[in-house]
Formats: structure tokens, C-alpha cells, sequence
């Protein structure tokens, strides 16, 4: 787990919801699930941890919301939303736990974390809404980004505005 994502954790820990890296985790299979509002598939029902572990890694950036990115039906749902638009990250997969009861309590014990949104990069759980959101204004997220090989609108952005 990277600097990074280990501080997130911690900060999580100390909050009492503690994130828990993907190795811990059951060691799980292959690749599927796909877009937006995605439920499960094989392996038990949607909120087994195998259908969880899929979802997770069928891509790099991952986000289990309330609502769909169009129309986020919760404030941190919108801001996760929110924070990736502005990093210009357009293409990721987002699961609407309110479609899904047995997906949005799969997610939280497939996490142990307690609350939606949760955001997973190239598999591994960074946090929600408050973890994203401080990985912004410290610039943290454009570093992990990067090494999704994903360049962040910010960055583009800095230069415009660093020729005017």
C-alpha cells in the first residue's frame, strides 16, 4: 500500500472507521462487473465478497455512491463526483448502492467502512468523501492518479494559468 493511500487508513483508524488494504482481503477472482449501477453476478449474490472484489478491481477508479454520477442522490456522493470532474477523471466505474441493498452493505463489510461513498483506486480502498476530498487539496490525489497513468486536469489547468 502506498504512503498515500497507508495515511488515509491511518486517518480512517483514527476515526474509528478503519479502511482495510486489499491484501487482507479475501483473495478473490476475475475480472467483470462494468457500469454504472452494477450489481453482481456469480460467486454468491451482489453483496458477496467475491461479487464485491470483482466490481473493485474491473477497473482502476472505482466509486460505490448513492445515485449515479449524472445525479448523485447524496451531497458526498456528488462531491467524490465533483472532485474527479475537476482531476477531469471521466472514466471510471460508479455503483448506485440504492439500487443494490445486498451491494451497499457488501461494500461496507467488504471495507470495513461504515459510510457511502467509497472510492477504490486500481483495487485498493482510499476512503470517502472526506479521505478523497483531503487527498485534493494536498495535492495526494494527482500523485495517485498519475500512477494509474492518469493525468489530472489540474495539472494542465496550473499551466494555463502559469503562462497568463
Amino acid at each position: 500500500m502506498s504512503g498515500v493511500l497507508r495515511a488515509a487508513w491511518r486517518l480512517g483508524a483514527a476515526r474509528g472507521r478503519a479502511g482495510r488494504p486489499l491484501s487482507q482481503a479475501a483473495a478473490g477472482g476475475a475480472e467483470g462487473g462494468g457500469a454504472e449501477g452494477g450489481g453482481g453476478g456469480g460467486g454468491g449474490g451482489s453483496g458477496s465478497r467475491e461479487a464485491v472484489e470483482r466490481l473493485v478491481r474491473a477497473h482502476p477508479v472505482v466509486v460505490f455512491m448513492k445515485g449515479s454520477p449524472a445525479q448523485p442522490l447524496c451531497g458526498f456522493s456528488n462531491a467524490v463526483v465533483q472532485i474527479l470532474r475537476l482531476h477531469g477523471v471521466e472514466d471510471y466505474r460508479a455503483h448506485d448502492v440504492l439500487q443494490d441493498p445486498d451491494l451497499r452493505q457488501g461494500i461496507k463489510n467488504y471495507s470495513n467502512w461504515p459510510t457511502i461513498p467509497q472510492v477504490y483506486l486500481n483495487g485498493e480502498f482510499v476512503g470517502g468523501c472526506d479521505i478523497l476530498l483531503q487527498m485534493h487539496q494536498n495535492g495526494d490525489l494527482v500523485e495517485e492518479l498519475k500512477k494509474l497513468g492518469i493525468r489530472s486536469a489540474l495539472l494542465d489547468a496550473k499551466k494555463d494559468q502559469d503562462k497568463k
